[in-house]
């Protein structure tokens, strides 16, 4: 398989600086662009030296100035928007691992995926996207007599609530269960909440640290308890996920894709 040309939205977060840093390491892929924002005082700066690595001599910018293969982004939900735009337009495959995106954000990329295609995930971990099929399984196999608590924790700079892995697990237990998330959700519960209702999923959010990320969602009966957890200890997961999906993606048709059809393959 020839070199990809990679472009990395989102260069200098906290993700994105790892996707830089494992794809400078890795011989299936040639940076061709490490973009940020106009506003973000590392442009201009050398991609590698900010990553933390030797200088690479690819200087960090907000637009892309040459061909590429395929774009990676981990940015805000309105830089999402604006990298869905551009792919559509110049027929880029996009990968995007951004969270807490609105109707509207998402919307930008299902209009490009008409064009090109495009791979969006609230968690780029292959074990993460495991426990979502896991859950799902398991969602399907046990009635409404269970209850189902789900708990996300991250470092307390995480600016969204719950983390959108959270709600794609929310979203995994209501499809197997025919339902809908909005009708199960219920999100923290404090005061006179009354006696749990029959099929409600509990969804909490815990901020502390610096911990990279951690999922539990727990089954339990008058009898009994399964619990399901991932724990990511570094962000090397994400990133690693990231680049498996741009590897994945390049020559797909246009569509919209998530890490589920890159662990199925083909």
């Amino acid at each position: 398989m020839s070199t990809l040309r990679l472009a990395i939205a989102g260069c200098t977060g906290r993700t994105g600086s790892t996707v830089l840093r494992l794809a400078a390491r890795d011989p299936a892929f040639q940076i061709v662009a490490a973009l940020t924002a106009a506003d973000d005082p590392y442009l201009g700066h050398d991609a590698g030296t900010a990553a933390g690595l030797k200088p690479i001599g690819l200087a960090i910018s907000d637009a892309v100035s040459g061909p590429c293969d395929v774009l990676v982004e981990f940015t805000t939900p309105s830089g999402t928007a604006h990298w869905a735009r551009w792919c559509g337009a110049t027929g880029v495959p996009l990968v995007s691992g951004t969270t807490g995106l609105s109707a509207e954000d998402q919307l930008a990329l299902h209009d490009a995926a008409r064009r090109v295609p495009v791979l969006w995930s609230a968690n780029m971990s292959l074990g993460a996207n495991l426990l979502l099929q896991l859950v799902s399984q398991v969602a399907g196999k046990l009635g409404e007599d269970w209850d189902v608590e789900i708990a996300e924790t991250h470092h307390r700079h995480k600016a969204d609530a719950p983390s959108g892995t959270a709600k794609a697990l929310l979203a995994e237990v209501a499809r197997a269960r025919g339902r809908k998330p909005e009708e199960i959700a219920a999100f923290g519960r404090s005061g006179q909440c009354g006696p749990r209702a029959a099929g409600q999923v509990g969804v909490h959010a815990i901020r502390m640290g610096e911990v990279v990320g951690e999922h539990v969602v727990a089954f339990a009966s008058a009898n009994e308890t399964l619990t399901l957890c991932h724990q990511a200890s570094s962000r090397d997961a994400f990133a690693a996920g990231a680049l498996t999906a741009a590897r994945w993606i390049v020559n797909k048709a246009a569509g919209y894709y998530g890490m589920r059809d890159v662990l199925a393959g083909g």
